[in-house]
């Protein structure tokens, strides 16, 4: 995920801003970490540099 793209996401559930807390980076993308949502406190990974920005029911269904 390219840290340029914290300008157009927010939060799926209440459309606040989300907060960055980086796990591992290279010199151009964020490989992992999550972003937090400043309203509800709602966490969502990011993972092989891919945000997962599904509501967590969602996420819990597409993993079983």
């Amino acid at each position: 995920m390219k840290e340029s793209l914290m300008d157009v996401v927010c939060c799926p559930l209440d459309k606040a801003d989300l907060e960055l807390d980086v796990d591992d980076r290279d010199e151009e993308e964020i490989l992992a970490g999550t972003l937090t949502c400043a309203e509800c406190g709602e966490t969502y990974p990011i993972e092989d540099g891919i945000p997962n920005l599904l509501p967590p029911d969602m996420r819990e269904e597409a993993t079983a």
